[in-house]
């Protein structure tokens, strides 16, 4: 795995990912406002605390190259700078992180974007493992507790392990872990249910603080490399993993489950035509 990992980063030249910026910044924005992830603060032991709107992510204003190529710098910029960082900090080694999930707007139809989010698990899986410490859901709806019953007997049980789904926006529990500073915005406020609130708070927007960081630094270690030339816009191709058999296996699962969910327990929207692309 270590050496496949290692020919993965030669061929797709990932020590040089951070030079690579998503130019325009119009279209980095887009990115930002269709792939919602952040980074909100610091757990009291001293653990990023990455924020993930799983619900409001369309992942439909850019090709699939710069969705992955974003979160492949996101994992690059967490792994050499803001671990080392933390570590330098408290004095110990930290390298892991919480994610907090939330499923605030989650509906079916945003299962037929399964097939980007398995390929860019399988990357986390097979390139940057172990690399996060806790799961927690928050403002679950109906359709993912429905899903989650499907999906759970499926996951390997040290995945498992580490998913925690917390009653409404999870503040109460996340507080006993974080300061109030650190909680992503769409747990802030009983009741809040959103994941878009103000552009200072929102940790998902290009606008807020750690990814104005994370871009400048992008920005910066370009002109290192290649100060005399303008940045080239354009993708930066990854080659696409195929997605893992527990992906997949969890993909057919959910397509063949869906149907049972039509019409039932509030669910009144007709969901024929969804179609989970996997294949």
């Amino acid at each position: 795995m270590l050496v496949d990992s290692l020919l993965w980063r030669v061929q797709n030249d990932i020590d040089n990912i951070l030079t690579k910026p998503i130019v325009p910044a119009e279209l980095y924005r887009a990115v930002r406002d269709s792939q919602l992830i952040g980074m909100s603060g610091y757990s009291r032991e001293g653990l990023p605390v990455v924020a993930i709107g799983v619900g409001l992510s369309t992942f439909d204003k850019a090709s699939v190259h710069y969705y992955v190529q974003s979160h492949i710098q996101i994992n690059e910029y967490r792994d050499c700078v803001i671990l080392p960082s933390a570590s330098k900090k408290h004095g110990r080694p930290i390298t892991t992180c919480i994610k907090v999930l939330d499923m605030t707007g989650l509906k079916l139809s945003a299962l037929s974007q399964i097939k980007l989010l398995t390929i860019i698990s399988t990357i986390d899986d097979l390139n940057y493992p172990e690399k996060t410490n806790t799961y927690y859901i928050v403002n679950a709806p109906y359709i993912f507790s429905a899903c989650w019953k499907v999906v759970k007997p499926l996951l390997q049980e040290r995945t498992r392990k580490k998913i925690q789904v917390l009653p409404g926006c999870g503040r109460d529990e996340l507080l006993k872990i974080m300061d109030f500073a650190s909680l992503p915005h769409f747990c802030r406020k009983e009741g809040s249910g959103s994941s878009r609130h103000s552009e200072n708070e929102n940790c998902f927007s290009l606008d807020h603080a750690f990814h104005q960081q994370l871009y400048n630094y992008i920005k910066q270690q370009s002109l290192v490399t290649e100060p005399a030339q303008p940045i080239k816009q354009g993708s930066f191709h990854v080659d696409l993993p195929e997605p893992a058999a527990e992906g997949t296996e969890i993909a057919k699962t959910l397509e063949s489950e869906l149907p049972k969910f039509e019409n039932g327990n509030g669910l009144s929207r007709s969901i024929s035509g969804i179609k989970i692309n996997d294949d």
